[in-house]
């Protein structure tokens, strides 16, 4: 028996039970912070032709932020009853996350009979990004979902398909919209028609149906471009929380900017040409962890969005074969709590800011690597032309 057998005997039983403990306990028994049933609120209140936009945003608790294409498309969960509706979406949610990680070994060349898919899916299901969106059962999987779909329909020049699914997340939650760099910058411009057009006749199409839909714009928007200091590891909301200067917040997310930029630049000129899954992988994972950063609203829950920029670690030339980088892969994705009642205030301030080192660290190591090389070539060149 080969060890490749034998690895996959080991990994479908321990893939299997941390999907069902992550969905049917911890999904179904939910936490103190439900994104779930704001969302059941709003699309009751649509379905009946009542406001939706009516919440107090000074309180700590989950608000409904989806604008009024999302609405319409969450507006069918309503017809169920709150706690099967809940149910029903953490089960579909758990189906969209396999077929991510069918799609996602799919993509780099591995089967489904291979040991990389269970590997990938107990991986899925070990991080806290997964667990806590099954618990508080928000639609980070079918954004997810979206991105691997708008990833393999794009790699294989279907462009008008590759935008549908972009569209449609993009919709409800507008976390991908970084993404667009991509087409643009290998001039795949039939997937901007779909990516723009869906949300656009979906907000037409919301419009008259619903009763208050200017002021999601009033309202919403206003609060969705500040930086709350709850719940939020970007490093505005981050810093807000422990009172950081921000002369200082400023001058960090320029920084990542920066960093961003360069890697972007050179995964671009040294690897489309040569790797294009590997160059689409690796520059989504860093506009998507540079958005985390340096926008308004970071949640560690998006950190599954990462997934393929994890995935790139089986080609050569993957930016994740370091150990810094991995380290801040556990720093924005592991399930552990830090919390401690010996030492109370060393224990919260590692809770607290470990999504936020996390996903720091692996922006740096993504740098640092790409830079390395690209010295390394410059002195190979110098050494050439002497």
């Amino acid at each position: 028996m080969d060890t490749s057998r034998v690895a996959s005997m080991a990994l479908w039983p321990i893939s299997l039970m941390l999907i069902f403990h992550r969905s049917v306990i911890l999904g179904v028994n939910g936490d103190r912070t439900d994104d779930f049933t704001p969302v059941y609120q709003a699309a009751l209140a649509f379905l009946n032709g009542r406001a939706v936009y009516t919440e107090n945003y000074d309180t700590v608790d989950p608000h409904y932020l989806y604008p009024p294409s999302g609405t319409l498309l969450m507006a069918p969960i309503a017809y169920i009853d709150p706690e099967r509706a809940r149910w029903v979406f953490i089960a579909v949610s758990v189906l969209a996350l396999v077929a991510c990680a069918y799609l996602l070994v799919r993509l780099f060349g591995y089967g489904v009979h291979s040991v990389a898919f269970p590997a990938v899916l107990g991986g899925f299901f070990i991080t806290e990004t997964v667990a806590h969106t099954l618990i508080f059962t928000n639609f980070n999987s079918f954004v997810l979902l979206g991105e691997l779909l708008f990833m393999t329909l794009a790699l294989a020049r279907k462009d008008l398909w590759a935008g549908v699914p972009l569209g449609l997340t993009l919709a409800v939650k507008p976390v991908l919209g970084v993404l667009l760099l991509l087409p643009l910058l290998s001039r795949q411009w039939k997937v901007f028609v779909t990516a723009v057009g869906i949300p656009l006749l979906l907000t037409a199409l919301a419009w008259p149906l619903s009763a208050d839909p200017r002021s999601f714009f009033t309202r919403t928007v206003p609060y969705l471009s500040e930086a709350r200091d709850y719940y939020n590891s970007s490093i505005a909301g981050n810093g807000a929380y422990f009172g950081v200067q921000p002369w200082l917040l400023y001058l960090l997310r320029i920084a990542f900017v920066l960093m961003a930029a360069f890697s972007l630049w050179f995964l671009y000129r040294y690897y489309r040409q040569s790797d294009e899954l590997l160059w689409m992988a690796t520059s989504s994972g860093v506009l998507l962890t540079t958005s985390f950063l340096v926008l308004s609203l970071g949640q560690g829950y998006y950190s599954m969005l990462l997934f393929p920029l994890l995935m790139t670690v089986v080609r050569p030339g993957s930016v994740m074969r370091s150990w810094p980088a991995w380290l801040g892969v556990y720093g924005c994705m592991a399930f552990d709590s830090y919390l401690s009642t010996r030492w109370q205030a060393f224990g919260r301030a590692l809770e607290y800011n470990k999504v936020t080192w996390g996903w720091s660290l692996l922006m740096v190591a993504v740098f640092c690597t790409l830079l390395f090389r690209y010295l390394d070539l410059r002195r190979d060149r110098a050494t050439v032309a002497v």
